[in-house]
């Protein structure tokens, strides 16, 4: 069953590199001609939704090379690849992207308390910034179909679909400008992005934490997972359950798991298995065990 799992993985890697490939080369070209607009229109909304935009690469990167690293074999030293990486990648990112908040934030304020500064091309704005929407927008598209399949393509699927949104803000701002004059809507509006990627970047840094020291994935209930196993025919106990996130797009988990009845063990460890891979897990080691003082632990049961 599990080389069946693998088998599919792996496929899916591979339709997904050209993607992935061309979404990062147009996003990163956008990057490029937005900042260099940016610099020179002296919008800070285009240079932070720039910096913004730049995150979208590293994440784009991120879930490209999380596919690769998921597909790494064990060795003698590294018994399960270089999966866990994925998650110190993802860790990295979420840092570098809190720095860059921090001097959105703080050019912003520095703009709003020196009104001299404040003179934007309202019309530049608007133009490079609806250039985002259609960028985020295809790169969106891209990635629809198979986002319904991955957690990681449907974070990079959303993430596009939220940029769409920014951008549509940065237009907004742009149009204000250029028929009020009112400049101080472009560190207002910059503001406004900083929250919306801290917001995001605190669920990935929360969550890359989380997973780094071992913690229970996010979308893995541990009562739910203990209720499955407990309710299997023959079971008569479930302890020493620990659930950790190999990479970040599998999942792994060990258990003690007590049965009446030896003879069925091997019925029962495929029926476990089977229904735990149907709630996301990936990797399942259980000990069956005839009785809970056979795991040489007092406090097992």
């Amino acid at each position: 069953m599990e080389t069946h799992l693998h088998h599919e993985h792996n496929t899916g890697i591979t339709s997904l590199n050209g993607i992935y490939i061309i979404s990062i080369i147009i996003n990163f070209l956008f990057v490029i001609i937005e900042a260099a607009i940016g610099f020179k229109a002296d919008s800070l909304g285009l240079l932070s939704d720039a910096g913004h935009n730049l995150g979208d690469v590293f994440s784009l990167l991120l879930a490209m090379i999380a596919f690769k690293l998921a597909s790494s074999h064990g060795t003698k030293r590294f018994t399960y690849g270089y999966r866990k990486s994925s998650v110190l990648i993802s860790l990295l990112n979420a840092i570098i992207l809190l720095i860059a908040v921090g001097a959105i934030i703080i050019e912003s304020i520095h703009k709003l308390s020196d009104p001299g500064s404040l003179d934007v091309n309202g019309q530049a704005v608007s133009w490079t910034a609806g250039i985002g929407i259609i960028v985020n927008g295809v790169t969106a598209l891209l990635l629809m179909k198979q986002q319904k399949h991955d957690l990681n393509t449907r974070g990079a699927f959303l993430h596009m679909i939220a940029d769409t949104l920014v951008s549509i803000g940065v237009v907004i701002s742009g149009i204000v400008i250029t028929v009020t004059g009112w400049s101080v809507i472009d560190p207002v509006i910059s503001l406004i992005i900083a929250g919306i990627i801290l917001i995001t970047t605190w669920n990935l840094l929360s969550e890359s934490l989380k997973m780094s020291i071992d913690a229970v994935p996010q979308e893995i209930n541990t009562d739910e997972i203990m209720k499955l196993m407990e309710s299997e025919s023959g079971v008569t106990n479930i302890h020493h359950l620990h659930i950790w996130a190999i990479s970040t797009t599998e999942i792994a988990l060990t258990a003690h798991v007590v049965i009446d009845n030896l003879k069925d063990m091997d019925e029962i460890t495929a029926d476990l298995k089977r229904k735990l891979n149907e709630k996301g897990i990936d990797h399942t080691t259980l000990q069956i065990e005839r009785q809970c003082t056979d795991c040489h632990d007092e406090e097992c049961c």
